[in-house]
Protein backbone atom coordinates (compact mmCIF):
# COMPACT_ATOMS: atom_id res chain seq x y z
CA UNK A 1 0.00 0.00 0.00
CA UNK A 2 2.67 2.47 0.51
CA UNK A 3 4.20 1.80 -2.59
CA UNK A 4 0.67 2.80 -4.08
CA UNK A 5 0.75 5.85 -2.22
CA UNK A 6 4.15 7.04 -2.89
CA UNK A 7 3.26 5.55 -7.02
CA UNK A 8 0.07 7.83 -6.77
CA UNK A 9 2.19 10.85 -5.52
CA UNK A 10 4.38 10.97 -8.10
CA UNK A 11 1.45 11.13 -10.53
CA UNK A 12 -0.20 13.61 -8.92
CA UNK A 13 2.93 15.86 -8.91
CA UNK A 14 3.69 15.24 -12.42
CA UNK A 15 0.05 16.84 -13.55
CA UNK A 16 0.47 20.00 -11.12
CA UNK A 17 3.94 20.55 -13.01
CA UNK A 18 2.14 20.36 -16.04
CA UNK A 19 -0.63 22.38 -15.08
CA UNK A 20 1.74 24.62 -14.02
CA UNK A 21 3.55 25.14 -17.29
CA UNK A 22 0.34 25.33 -19.18
CA UNK A 23 -0.65 28.11 -16.86
CA UNK A 24 2.38 29.74 -17.82
CA UNK A 25 2.15 29.23 -21.47
CA UNK A 26 -1.29 30.83 -21.51
CA UNK A 27 -0.10 33.67 -19.34
CA UNK A 28 3.17 34.56 -21.43
CA UNK A 29 0.51 34.85 -24.41
CA UNK A 30 -1.40 37.43 -23.03
CA UNK A 31 0.88 39.49 -21.71
CA UNK A 32 2.36 39.76 -25.49
CA UNK A 33 -0.77 39.61 -27.51
CA UNK A 34 -3.78 41.68 -25.29
CA UNK A 35 -2.36 45.06 -25.06
CA UNK A 36 -3.09 47.98 -26.78
CA UNK A 37 0.20 47.20 -29.31
CA UNK A 38 -0.50 43.67 -30.65
CA UNK A 39 -3.73 41.95 -30.16
CA UNK A 40 -4.54 37.66 -30.75
CA UNK A 41 -5.41 38.07 -34.00
CA UNK A 42 -2.25 40.29 -35.12
CA UNK A 43 0.16 37.58 -33.36
CA UNK A 44 -1.92 34.79 -34.72
CA UNK A 45 -0.59 36.30 -38.19
CA UNK A 46 3.09 36.60 -37.71
CA UNK A 47 2.88 32.85 -36.43
CA UNK A 48 1.45 31.90 -39.32
CA UNK A 49 3.45 33.96 -41.77
CA UNK A 50 5.84 31.27 -42.95
CA UNK A 51 3.09 29.08 -43.69
CA UNK A 52 1.26 32.19 -45.38
CA UNK A 53 5.00 32.54 -47.70
CA UNK A 54 4.96 28.38 -48.52
CA UNK A 55 1.44 29.15 -49.69
CA UNK A 56 1.97 32.35 -51.93
CA UNK A 57 5.29 31.67 -53.30
CA UNK A 58 4.69 27.74 -54.21
CA UNK A 59 1.07 26.98 -54.93
CA UNK A 60 1.42 28.03 -58.35
CA UNK A 61 3.78 25.50 -58.88
CA UNK A 62 1.97 22.81 -57.82
CA UNK A 63 -1.09 23.48 -59.01
CA UNK A 64 -0.60 21.62 -63.03
CA UNK A 65 0.09 18.50 -60.74
CA UNK A 66 -3.67 18.72 -58.21
CA UNK A 67 -5.07 19.26 -61.84
CA UNK A 68 -3.60 16.20 -63.68
CA UNK A 69 -4.35 14.09 -60.32
CA UNK A 70 -7.62 15.13 -60.52
CA UNK A 71 -7.74 13.20 -64.43
CA UNK A 72 -6.48 10.68 -63.42
CA UNK A 73 -8.50 9.99 -60.28
CA UNK A 74 -11.70 10.71 -62.13
CA UNK A 75 -10.50 8.41 -64.94
CA UNK A 76 -9.31 5.38 -62.45
CA UNK A 77 -12.96 5.53 -61.15
CA UNK A 78 -14.96 5.76 -64.29
CA UNK A 79 -13.06 2.90 -65.44
CA UNK A 80 -13.32 0.55 -62.33
CA UNK A 81 -16.96 1.28 -62.55
CA UNK A 82 -17.20 0.39 -66.48
CA UNK A 83 -14.81 -2.90 -65.73
CA UNK A 84 -17.02 -4.32 -62.75
CA UNK A 85 -20.10 -2.61 -62.27
CA UNK A 86 -21.15 -2.88 -65.72
CA UNK A 87 -21.05 -6.78 -65.85
CA UNK A 88 -22.42 -7.33 -62.78
CA UNK A 89 -25.39 -5.19 -62.83
CA UNK A 90 -26.19 -6.25 -66.28
CA UNK A 91 -25.87 -9.88 -65.73
CA UNK A 92 -28.47 -9.24 -62.62
CA UNK A 93 -30.70 -6.83 -64.72
CA UNK A 94 -30.61 -5.10 -68.52
CA UNK A 95 -33.19 -3.15 -68.12
CA UNK A 96 -31.71 -1.29 -65.28
CA UNK A 97 -28.23 -1.43 -66.35
CA UNK A 98 -29.44 1.31 -69.33
CA UNK A 99 -30.69 3.45 -66.65
CA UNK A 100 -27.84 3.35 -64.56
CA UNK A 101 -25.69 3.69 -67.65
CA UNK A 102 -27.97 7.00 -68.40
CA UNK A 103 -27.78 8.55 -64.85
CA UNK A 104 -24.50 7.87 -64.58
CA UNK A 105 -23.54 9.07 -67.96
CA UNK A 106 -25.47 12.31 -67.35
CA UNK A 107 -23.72 12.90 -64.06
CA UNK A 108 -19.82 12.12 -65.44
CA UNK A 109 -20.57 14.34 -67.96
CA UNK A 110 -21.42 17.25 -65.92
CA UNK A 111 -18.60 16.51 -63.88
CA UNK A 112 -16.23 16.87 -66.35
CA UNK A 113 -17.91 19.96 -68.46
CA UNK A 114 -17.80 21.98 -65.31
CA UNK A 115 -14.49 20.97 -64.10
CA UNK A 116 -12.99 22.04 -67.57
CA UNK A 117 -14.59 25.12 -67.34
CA UNK A 118 -13.53 26.16 -63.51
CA UNK A 119 -10.20 25.66 -64.76
CA UNK A 120 -10.49 27.31 -67.86
CA UNK A 121 -12.29 29.79 -67.37
CA UNK A 122 -11.09 33.43 -65.56
CA UNK A 123 -12.06 34.47 -62.92
CA UNK A 124 -11.91 38.18 -63.54
CA UNK A 125 -10.11 40.99 -63.12
CA UNK A 126 -10.17 44.86 -62.99
CA UNK A 127 -9.45 46.14 -66.51
CA UNK A 128 -6.53 48.90 -66.43
CA UNK A 129 -8.84 51.75 -67.29
CA UNK A 130 -10.50 51.16 -64.20
CA UNK A 131 -11.92 54.76 -62.74
CA UNK A 132 -12.04 55.70 -59.22
CA UNK A 133 -15.28 56.57 -59.47
CA UNK A 134 -16.05 52.72 -59.85
CA UNK A 135 -13.62 51.04 -56.95
CA UNK A 136 -14.46 51.81 -53.26
CA UNK A 137 -10.59 51.59 -52.85
CA UNK A 138 -7.05 50.99 -54.13
CA UNK A 139 -5.60 47.68 -53.32
CA UNK A 140 -2.11 48.66 -51.28
CA UNK A 141 -0.37 45.69 -54.00
CA UNK A 142 -1.77 46.25 -57.20
CA UNK A 143 -1.56 50.02 -56.56
CA UNK A 144 -4.83 50.10 -58.64
CA UNK A 145 -8.72 50.89 -58.40
CA UNK A 146 -10.40 47.78 -56.57
CA UNK A 147 -14.24 47.76 -57.25
CA UNK A 148 -16.67 46.44 -55.29
CA UNK A 149 -16.32 42.53 -53.93
CA UNK A 150 -12.65 42.53 -55.48
CA UNK A 151 -9.74 41.30 -53.38
CA UNK A 152 -6.41 40.18 -54.54
CA UNK A 153 -4.52 36.86 -54.98
CA UNK A 154 -1.16 37.05 -53.33
CA UNK A 155 -0.68 33.47 -55.48
CA UNK A 156 -2.44 34.46 -58.76
CA UNK A 157 -0.76 38.25 -57.78
CA UNK A 158 -3.33 39.90 -59.17
CA UNK A 159 -6.73 41.09 -57.76
CA UNK A 160 -9.80 39.04 -58.66
CA UNK A 161 -13.65 40.38 -59.09
CA UNK A 162 -15.96 38.88 -56.55
CA UNK A 163 -12.96 36.41 -55.27
CA UNK A 164 -14.06 33.65 -53.52
CA UNK A 165 -10.68 31.46 -52.90
CA UNK A 166 -7.82 30.48 -54.80
CA UNK A 167 -8.20 26.87 -55.52
CA UNK A 168 -5.55 24.44 -55.85
CA UNK A 169 -7.22 21.76 -57.79
CA UNK A 170 -8.56 24.21 -59.91
CA UNK A 171 -5.09 26.14 -60.53
CA UNK A 172 -7.10 28.98 -60.95
CA UNK A 173 -9.26 31.41 -58.54
CA UNK A 174 -12.88 31.58 -57.71
CA UNK A 175 -14.32 34.35 -58.64
CA UNK A 176 -16.90 36.22 -60.46
CA UNK A 177 -16.30 34.86 -63.69
CA UNK A 178 -16.08 30.97 -62.74
CA UNK A 179 -18.01 30.53 -59.07
CA UNK A 180 -20.88 28.71 -60.86
CA UNK A 181 -18.85 25.95 -62.59
CA UNK A 182 -16.42 25.90 -59.51
CA UNK A 183 -20.22 25.07 -57.27
CA UNK A 184 -22.19 22.63 -59.39
CA UNK A 185 -18.48 20.53 -60.29
CA UNK A 186 -18.63 19.83 -56.62
CA UNK A 187 -22.30 19.35 -56.38
CA UNK A 188 -22.13 16.87 -58.63
CA UNK A 189 -18.84 15.24 -58.10
CA UNK A 190 -20.17 14.12 -54.76
CA UNK A 191 -23.19 13.11 -56.46
CA UNK A 192 -21.25 10.73 -58.71
CA UNK A 193 -19.51 9.22 -55.57
CA UNK A 194 -22.80 8.92 -53.74
CA UNK A 195 -24.48 6.86 -57.16
CA UNK A 196 -21.31 4.60 -57.13
CA UNK A 197 -21.42 4.18 -53.29
CA UNK A 198 -25.09 3.58 -53.19
CA UNK A 199 -25.23 0.86 -56.44
CA UNK A 200 -21.69 -0.26 -55.45
CA UNK A 201 -22.75 -1.60 -51.94
CA UNK A 202 -24.05 -5.16 -53.39
CA UNK A 203 -20.78 -5.15 -55.48
CA UNK A 204 -18.61 -4.38 -52.51
CA UNK A 205 -20.52 -7.10 -50.41
CA UNK A 206 -19.55 -9.73 -52.79
CA UNK A 207 -16.52 -9.06 -53.47
CA UNK A 208 -15.13 -7.77 -50.46
CA UNK A 209 -17.09 -9.41 -47.70
CA UNK A 210 -17.84 -12.68 -49.35
CA UNK A 211 -14.44 -14.66 -50.04
CA UNK A 212 -15.41 -17.31 -52.56
CA UNK A 213 -12.19 -17.58 -54.19
CA UNK A 214 -11.39 -19.63 -50.58
CA UNK A 215 -14.47 -22.12 -50.63
CA UNK A 216 -14.64 -25.82 -51.94
CA UNK A 217 -17.09 -26.14 -54.63
CA UNK A 218 -18.04 -29.20 -56.48
CA UNK A 219 -17.90 -29.72 -59.59
CA UNK A 220 -20.00 -32.11 -60.65
CA UNK A 221 -22.55 -33.64 -58.77
CA UNK A 222 -21.74 -37.45 -57.69
CA UNK A 223 -24.01 -39.70 -58.23
CA UNK A 224 -24.23 -43.68 -58.27
CA UNK A 225 -22.56 -45.06 -54.99
CA UNK A 226 -21.67 -43.46 -52.34
CA UNK A 227 -17.82 -42.18 -52.22
CA UNK A 228 -15.57 -41.02 -49.53
CA UNK A 229 -12.66 -38.71 -49.71
CA UNK A 230 -8.66 -39.97 -48.52
CA UNK A 231 -6.43 -37.63 -47.34
CA UNK A 232 -4.61 -37.36 -51.13
CA UNK A 233 -7.73 -36.19 -52.03
CA UNK A 234 -9.26 -39.27 -54.19
CA UNK A 235 -12.35 -40.08 -54.54
CA UNK A 236 -12.99 -44.07 -53.13
CA UNK A 237 -16.31 -46.32 -53.41
CA UNK A 238 -17.29 -47.03 -49.66
CA UNK A 239 -17.22 -50.74 -51.29
CA UNK A 240 -13.69 -50.65 -51.69
CA UNK A 241 -12.49 -48.80 -48.87
CA UNK A 242 -9.92 -51.65 -47.99
CA UNK A 243 -8.62 -52.23 -51.50
CA UNK A 244 -6.48 -49.59 -52.57
CA UNK A 245 -6.96 -50.62 -56.47
CA UNK A 246 -4.95 -47.67 -58.39
CA UNK A 247 -7.52 -48.58 -60.92
CA UNK A 248 -10.19 -47.88 -57.90
CA UNK A 249 -8.81 -43.85 -57.89
CA UNK A 250 -11.04 -41.75 -59.30
CA UNK A 251 -9.43 -37.92 -59.98
CA UNK A 252 -10.03 -35.81 -56.95
CA UNK A 253 -12.58 -32.97 -58.23
CA UNK A 254 -12.16 -29.60 -56.76
CA UNK A 255 -11.21 -26.40 -57.95
CA UNK A 256 -8.62 -25.37 -54.79
CA UNK A 257 -4.87 -24.19 -56.06
CA UNK A 258 -2.10 -27.15 -55.88
CA UNK A 259 1.43 -26.67 -55.36
CA UNK A 260 2.11 -28.22 -59.43
CA UNK A 261 -0.81 -25.82 -60.92
CA UNK A 262 -0.29 -22.34 -58.62
CA UNK A 263 -2.80 -19.77 -58.67
CA UNK A 264 -4.74 -19.49 -61.91
CA UNK A 265 -5.61 -16.47 -63.62
CA UNK A 266 -9.28 -16.44 -62.45
CA UNK A 267 -7.93 -15.99 -58.98
CA UNK A 268 -5.29 -13.18 -60.01
CA UNK A 269 -8.35 -11.85 -61.71
CA UNK A 270 -10.41 -12.03 -58.82
CA UNK A 271 -7.41 -10.27 -56.45
CA UNK A 272 -7.19 -7.85 -58.90
CA UNK A 273 -10.95 -6.46 -58.58
CA UNK A 274 -11.06 -6.28 -54.92
CA UNK A 275 -7.68 -4.19 -54.81
CA UNK A 276 -9.67 -2.09 -57.09
CA UNK A 277 -13.01 -1.94 -55.48
CA UNK A 278 -11.08 -1.10 -52.05
CA UNK A 279 -9.59 1.90 -54.10
CA UNK A 280 -12.67 2.59 -55.28
CA UNK A 281 -14.16 2.79 -52.20
CA UNK A 282 -11.89 4.81 -50.13
CA UNK A 283 -11.61 7.34 -52.96
CA UNK A 284 -15.70 7.81 -53.02
CA UNK A 285 -15.91 8.07 -49.31
CA UNK A 286 -13.05 10.63 -49.10
CA UNK A 287 -14.54 12.52 -51.64
CA UNK A 288 -18.04 12.17 -49.95
CA UNK A 289 -16.81 13.96 -46.92
CA UNK A 290 -14.52 16.39 -47.96
CA UNK A 291 -16.06 17.78 -51.22
CA UNK A 292 -19.56 17.35 -49.95
CA UNK A 293 -18.76 19.10 -46.62
CA UNK A 294 -17.26 22.30 -48.88
CA UNK A 295 -20.18 21.92 -50.88
CA UNK A 296 -22.42 22.38 -48.36
CA UNK A 297 -20.41 25.34 -46.63
CA UNK A 298 -20.24 26.99 -50.04
CA UNK A 299 -24.49 26.28 -50.66
CA UNK A 300 -24.74 28.22 -47.00
CA UNK A 301 -22.53 31.40 -48.32
CA UNK A 302 -25.16 31.40 -51.69
CA UNK A 303 -27.81 31.12 -49.28
CA UNK A 304 -26.38 34.34 -47.22
CA UNK A 305 -25.47 36.40 -50.99
CA UNK A 306 -22.18 36.24 -49.58
CA UNK A 307 -18.56 34.72 -50.93
CA UNK A 308 -15.92 33.00 -48.61
CA UNK A 309 -13.47 36.17 -47.80
CA UNK A 310 -16.79 38.15 -47.11
CA UNK A 311 -18.12 35.71 -44.54
CA UNK A 312 -15.17 36.98 -42.44
CA UNK A 313 -15.72 40.46 -43.12
CA UNK A 314 -19.31 40.38 -42.81
CA UNK A 315 -18.61 37.85 -39.20
CA UNK A 316 -16.39 41.15 -38.13
CA UNK A 317 -18.77 43.74 -39.02
CA UNK A 318 -21.56 42.60 -37.30
CA UNK A 319 -19.71 41.96 -33.98
CA UNK A 320 -18.14 45.22 -34.41
CA UNK A 321 -21.66 46.77 -34.70
CA UNK A 322 -23.14 44.62 -32.16
CA UNK A 323 -20.98 45.88 -29.53
CA UNK A 324 -22.59 49.47 -30.69
CA UNK A 325 -26.00 48.00 -30.54
CA UNK A 326 -26.27 48.27 -34.12
CA UNK A 327 -27.44 45.55 -36.37
CA UNK A 328 -25.33 44.73 -39.60
CA UNK A 329 -26.63 44.25 -43.43
CA UNK A 330 -25.23 42.35 -45.61
CA UNK A 331 -25.64 45.10 -49.02
CA UNK A 332 -25.85 41.47 -51.26
CA UNK A 333 -28.32 39.64 -49.56
CA UNK A 334 -31.70 39.33 -51.21
CA UNK A 335 -32.87 36.45 -49.87
CA UNK A 336 -32.37 32.86 -50.34
CA UNK A 337 -34.82 32.42 -53.36
CA UNK A 338 -33.12 35.49 -55.15
CA UNK A 339 -29.56 34.74 -53.98
CA UNK A 340 -29.59 31.06 -55.38
CA UNK A 341 -31.30 32.34 -59.17
CA UNK A 342 -28.70 35.09 -59.42
CA UNK A 343 -25.97 32.78 -58.60
CA UNK A 344 -27.37 29.59 -61.16
CA UNK A 345 -27.80 32.32 -63.86
CA UNK A 346 -31.61 31.76 -63.46
CA UNK A 347 -32.67 34.84 -64.99
CA UNK A 348 -34.42 36.37 -68.44
CA UNK A 349 -36.04 33.31 -69.46
CA UNK A 350 -33.16 30.31 -68.60
CA UNK A 351 -34.82 27.26 -67.17
CA UNK A 352 -33.80 24.81 -64.86
CA UNK A 353 -33.29 22.08 -66.20
CA UNK A 354 -30.96 23.81 -69.55
CA UNK A 355 -29.18 25.93 -66.88
CA UNK A 356 -28.13 23.59 -63.85
CA UNK A 357 -28.96 20.03 -64.89
CA UNK A 358 -27.55 20.58 -68.62
CA UNK A 359 -24.47 22.00 -68.95
CA UNK A 360 -24.36 25.60 -70.03
CA UNK A 361 -22.06 28.19 -71.56
CA UNK A 362 -24.27 31.29 -69.60
CA UNK A 363 -21.95 33.85 -68.23
CA UNK A 364 -23.04 35.52 -64.92
CA UNK A 365 -25.08 38.05 -64.38
CA UNK A 366 -23.61 41.78 -64.57
CA UNK A 367 -20.13 42.70 -65.36
CA UNK A 368 -18.46 42.14 -61.81
CA UNK A 369 -17.19 45.62 -61.95
CA UNK A 370 -20.54 46.89 -59.94
CA UNK A 371 -23.03 44.97 -57.97
CA UNK A 372 -26.85 45.99 -56.97
CA UNK A 373 -27.68 45.98 -53.24
CA UNK A 374 -30.80 45.28 -51.16
CA UNK A 375 -31.18 49.30 -51.16
CA UNK A 376 -31.99 49.10 -55.07
CA UNK A 377 -35.88 48.37 -54.51
CA UNK A 378 -36.25 48.81 -58.13
CA UNK A 379 -33.61 45.54 -59.13
CA UNK A 380 -35.20 43.51 -56.05
CA UNK A 381 -38.60 43.34 -58.12
CA UNK A 382 -37.45 43.19 -61.36
CA UNK A 383 -35.41 39.89 -60.08
CA UNK A 384 -39.18 38.73 -59.28
CA UNK A 385 -40.69 39.62 -62.53
CA UNK A 386 -38.18 37.53 -64.45
CA UNK A 387 -39.72 34.36 -65.79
Amino acid sequence: MGRFNWRLQNRTSFLNFFHLRWSYMKLCWHSLSYNSHMNASYATDVCMEPVFWVVDNYTHLLGPFFVVGVALLTTAVVTIAYWIGFPFWWAKSPAATIFLLIVGNWLLLNVVFHYIMAVITPAGEPPENTSLSEAVSICKKCISPKPPRTHHCSVCNKCILKMDHHCPWLNNCVGFGNHRYFFLYMLYTTLGCLFLILFGVEIGYKYLWLDHGDHWTETEPLEGQPVKLNLSGHIIPVTHLNEYDEDLLLPAQHNLPTPAEGIDANSLYTASRRRALWFMTFICVAVVLALGTLCSWHAKLITRGETSVEAHINQSERKRLLAQNKTYINPYNFGPKKNWRLFLGLVRGRKFWRTVLLPSWHKPEGNGLSFHTVHDYDYAAQIDEWP
